[in-house]
């Protein structure tokens, strides 16, 4: 352990990761740097400063990463109506490769030999921070506690901070959420308690930023989203930064009670898990994007996307984002999108959102084609015959042959 002797630690300022700061001070006997990301949790960030300093950090660093994230990993990940398991919409995941982004470059500014994070052993998240790491730093020590050290559970690490003096926040029996979360921009996600049975039902009062569906308004709403380039610029005509298109829609979504979801999902360390999700502007986004590339998008094009969709979100899932076949795919997908501008009309009711309008000067749409009125002349029908023919050609060929298709 002698060659750590300055380490950058992603600090939250509550009690795991202070115990983690103070663990790291005496196990390693190593200067410790703080970082806390702003990712849009919704927690005040800069009330970690004060805890950083009493425990004698030689550096602190915390900044607003909200529009960063929403811009250069939200959005592009959006282009791809990334969606694992034909669920979740990898609000956690995302969030990742950003902080370890940031800790990497703290880490080469400050001189520091090791990174550390406070992800458990059985989650997806230790790999995901460190597989950003070694990405981006292939020769820096990553160091887990809950991998090191002989704490088991909470019991032991209240008996920990007691011993060393870290302050215990107690609040009112019934006022903390029992309910492991985690929040940012995007999404905000429960697990363990009773949850780890995945027949219980989620309480309503765990929910947090959005109604009940039956609680909802009895009026829907619409909303109109405008898109340039596959990314939504502006909300009911007004320009928004990406940041701000996601709180927007994040606002409207949780009012009529879109995106809750209950899953069980299969973790890239092996184990299944059930997790609750809350991602009402998300849900929003995923609907409207598949709408404006519904007009925009050739038909080969827009299948070869959904083919590899579930790749793409694969990777983002197991935290792959810094490797060279997400960079590959990002490419393919942010190439499809130059035409993908115009506008999606929404409406929002219950929990659910239904596209009723979709516009585009690129849309390849042609009311003349499909039309069951007189198309004059845009389509022959005569020539389906052939094309029929063609297609069924093998068929026939199989049959000739004696084969039973049937």
């Amino acid at each position: 352990m002698a060659d750590v002797n300055k380490v950058v630690l992603a600090y939250s300022g509550g009690l795991d990761t202070s115990i983690i700061l103070k663990w790291l001070q005496e196990t390693y006997d190593c200067e410790v740097v703080t970082f806390t990301a702003d990712l849009g949790q919704g927690e005040e960030v800069e009330d970690a400063r004060a805890k950083a300093q009493a425990c004698g950090v030689s550096a602190i660093y915390i900044e607003d990463l909200r529009e960063d994230f929403a811009r250069d990993y939200v959005f592009p990940m959006f282009r791809a109506n990334a969606i694992y398991e034909g669920e979740y919409l990898l609000g956690t995941s995302i969030a990742r490769p950003l902080i370890a982004k940031r800790m990497i470059e703290i880490a080469e500014t400050e001189g520091a030999d090791a990174v550390s994070h406070g992800a458990t052993g059985k989650g997806n998240d230790q790999v995901r921070f460190e597989l950003g790491f070694y990405a981006l730093k292939p020769d820096v020590k990553v160091i887990a506690p809950w991998r090191e050290w002989n704490m088991r559970g909470r019991e032991d690490m209240l008996r920990f901070a007691e011993a060393h003096g870290i302050p215990i926040e107690r609040k009112r029996e019934g006022s903390k959420s029992p309910y492991s979360m985690d929040a940012n921009l995007l999404h905000i996600s429960y697990e363990g308690y009773d949850l780890e049975d995945p027949w219980n039902e989620p309480p309503e009062s765990m929910w947090r930023w959005t109604r009940a569906p039956e609680d909802a308004p009895e009026e829907p709403e619409y909303v109109e989203l405008a898109y340039r380039g596959g990314d939504i610029v502006a909300i009911n005509g007004e320009e928004m930064s990406p940041a701000r298109v996601i709180a927007e829609l994040n606002r409207l979504g949780g009012k009529h009670g879109v995106g809750r979801i209950d899953i069980v999902e299969n973790r890239f360390v092996g184990m299944k898990s059930r997790g609750c999700y809350e991602t009402p502007g998300g849900t929003i986004m995923l609907k409207a994007h598949r709408a404006i590339e519904s007009i925009t998008l050739d038909r080969e094009v827009a299948h070869l996307k959904d083919e590899l969709m579930p790749r793409y979100a694969k990777l983002i899932y197991n935290g792959f984002w810094f490797a060279p076949e997400r960079i590959a795919l990002q490419k393919l997908i942010d190439a499809t999108q130059a035409e993908v501008n115009g506008d999606v009309r929404l409406k929002l009711y219950k929990g659910n959102v239904f596209v009723v309008g979709r516009r585009s000067d690129a849309s390849l749409f042609d009311e003349r084609l499909c039309t069951f009125e007189d198309d004059a002349g845009a389509y022959d029908q005569k020539d389906a015959e052939g094309f029929i023919k063609l297609n069924a050609l093998r068929l026939r060929m199989e049959a000739l042959a004696g084969r039973k298709l049937g």
